[in-house]
């Protein structure tokens, strides 16, 4: 299995310094892989539909009103790696241009040497779609479709050429291209999304779900691949390993083999999320590695 971290990512760390020198540091350790979620923004109003995931009332997490842009904080860290991969765990693709946000995924691949994942999704926050999405939260998945179209075509041969009824490039050429064909994950766990995974994608990135429930969604999105013509085995699975405490790494530890045992191939740990500043994380981060299975 490999194993990868998110980067320091909010306004509490130093990013003039601290992203790439985490970044550096992840990689000395030997770690597989670096990765970056998207929030827009926290809205002050927090009742109703502008709650948690669109739940009344329930509170977003503080760090969430001060997160970094996602392939800003990735390019950082790529300019000072060679090895590790470039992970977005998720971009909520359909609060972007489609070809802007292709032709910017694909330099960052072009720059980092063929390192980067696009982690995918649908997005959940009223308030992100209403300041930043052309298409109303209900045509989110629509969305994210017609983005995977349009990257298919801007990550393709010159001339590129696309005509929807919404955006139309007439042949030109688009540059640079991905230096490999760049993995596709989606995440969710409704019928929708599964059925989009299983037709569409590289690979599922479920987060915040317990092994047992990622295992048995795994086989489901597997048997609806096959039955739709796909190789089942083509489906890779990524997992996020939530870390609420840096006290508890040896259940972060059992989580990680708890999720190879059902088939995840690749996991990032959260560990920024529940660090105080970089000392901290660096320190959690050595830890880590020291209880991970060959590694230490």
């Amino acid at each position: 299995m490999k194993i990868g971290i998110n980067l320091p990512q909010t306004t509490s760390y130093d990013l003039a310094s601290d992203v790439t020198t985490f970044a550096r540091e992840v990689e000395r350790l030997g770690f597989d892989s670096l990765w970056a979620y998207d929030r827009l923004l926290a809205p002050e109003d927090q009742s109703g539909v502008h709650g948690l995931y669109g739940m009344p009332g329930v509170p977003w997490p503080e760090r969430y009103g001060s997160t970094t842009d996602p392939l800003i904080t990735l390019a950082l860290a790529a300019a000072v790696t060679e090895r590790v991969e470039l992970g977005t765990g998720v971009l909520v693709a359909p609060l972007y241009l489609p070809v802007r946000l292709a032709k910017s995924l694909a330099a960052l691949d072009a720059a980092s040497g063929g390192r980067v994942i696009a982690g995918l999704g649908v997005g959940w926050s009223v308030d992100e779609f209403e300041a930043a999405a052309s298409r109303p939260i209900e045509e989110r998945g629509a969305a994210l479709d017609e983005f995977l179209d349009v990257a298919a075509a801007v990550w393709g041969p010159d001339p590129v050429e696309f005509d929807n009824a919404r955006y139309r490039i007439a042949a030109s050429r688009i540059n640079p291209k991905p230096v490999r064909r760049i993995p596709i994950l989606l995440g969710g766990h409704s019928e929708a999304a599964l059925r989009r995974v299983a037709r569409r994608a590289d690979g599922w990135l479920p987060t915040g779900m317990p092994a047992s429930a990622v295992g048995e969604t795994l086989r489901r999105l597997r048997e609806m691949a096959s039955a739709g013509g796909r190789d089942p085995y083509e489906i890779r699975c990524f997992s996020q390993a939530g870390v609420a405490n840096l006290e508890d790494l040896g259940r972060v530890v059992d989580d990680i083999a708890a999720l190879a045992e059902v088939g995840v191939e690749h996991v990032y740990v959260t560990l920024p999320s529940a660090a105080a500043d970089l000392a901290q994380l660096l320190a959690a981060t050595e830890k880590l590695s020291a209880r991970l299975p060959g590694r230490s």
